[in-house]
């Protein structure tokens, strides 16, 4: 086995840890109504209190690359996240991630916009979440190595 190969092996093993963790921030959060879904709705969330959020996740499926409107939202919002040290990562499965989050619908039966999720933290205390931290970790280690918007696959499950 190479070392080339070796790392691959790490990078996929660790990859699979980290969207585990992040399916598991994202169920916390969801219990915890912690979560702000949408484009418009998050960057609302983010102009009001940006101090209170703690993750923001863009999703997109391939038909998603195409949409200019939708890449320009995403540009603003990661520079947003950048300017105020806010984790950024993206996800390449919306359908896993309304899996996720409870079906990806309203309550009238209106499909929610899951291209932007926040995740914020509760007021009333401190969250300390080991899988909030993998992903925090992850992020700040992809932000070393100069991947300012780390990208996570959600398998499906």
């Amino acid at each position: 086995m190479t070392f080339e190969e070796l790392n691959g092996d790490c990078s996929v093993e660790r990859m699979d840890s980290v969207s585990k963790a992040l399916e598991e921030v994202l169920s916390a959060a969801l219990l915890q109504g912690c979560i702000t879904v949408g484009v418009y709705e998050t960057a609302k969330s983010l102009n009001v209190d940006p101090d209170n959020v703690v993750l923001c996740i863009l999703a997109t499926d391939g038909e998603d690359v195409k949409d200019v409107a939708l890449q320009i939202h995403f540009t603003l919002i990661q520079a947003f996240c950048c300017e105020n040290d806010i984790d950024i990562l993206r996800v390449n499965n919306t359908r896993r991630l309304a899996e996720i989050l409870g079906g990806g619908s309203k309550p009238g039966g209106e499909q929610m916009d899951l291209h932007c999720v926040l995740v914020t933290s509760p007021r009333a205390s401190t969250w300390k979440n080991q899988a909030l931290w993998k992903v925090n970790h992850f992020c700040h280690e992809s932000r070393c190595m100069d991947q300012w918007v780390p990208i996570i696959n959600l398998p499906e499950r």
